[in-house]
């Protein structure tokens, strides 16, 4: 393993802990060059693949699930730790549903489910991405069911100090 601070590729375990149920190990080790510590994870890669659109198959990887939702999750208040949870959920999900075999589809439709119930603006990112969205008209088209969700009121829309000089104008042109 090299380490992140000085790429050398010498160093000692410290620690070793099962984590996530068994199904990972987390190790604690130390650089023997530059003697700082860092943490690494260990999973076990299932045979899962992954079909893209254009047919081409390629292995299951986390994280590209995880890199995915942190753009989307960019500069909200969502935890590293939430993200890393919701990465392990659509996992989980996807795992026990498919057998060998699971299309690109189905991944971002578990993980827009997902941020539809946890931030509904990381959501219209993810979606815009994975949808390829390409005007205004799919962002909209998006947001319809979201608003559209009983006993939920539109927001107010802030009057800044242009659209009151403009309702002035018209006052006074009556």
């Amino acid at each position: 393993m090299r380490c992140p601070y000085c790429q050398r590729d010498n160093d000692s375990v410290r620690d070793s802990r099962s984590v996530d149920d068994g199904k990972a190990i987390r190790r604690r080790r130390q650089c023997n060059f530059c003697k700082r510590r860092f943490t690494t994870f260990e999973r076990v890669e299932g045979s899962l693949l992954v079909v893209k659109k254009s047919g081409e198959r390629e292995p299951f990887i986390r994280d590209k699930i995880i890199r995915g939702l942190e753009r989307a999750c960019w500069k909200r208040s969502i935890s590293a730790t939430k993200i890393q949870l919701m990465a392990e959920m659509v996992e989980q999900a996807i795992m026990e549903e498919n057998e060998l075999e699971v299309p690109s589809r189905l991944i971002g439709e578990k993980v827009m489910e997902l941020l539809a119930v946890e931030d509904q603006v990381a959501y219209v990112r993810f979606a815009s991405v994975y949808q390829s969205f390409q005007n205004a008209d799919d962002f909209v088209r998006e947001l319809r069911p979201i608003l559209k969700k009983p006993g939920r009121k539109l927001p107010e829309v802030p009057r800044g100090k242009r659209a009151e000089k403009n309702t002035r104008e018209e006052e006074d042109e009556e």
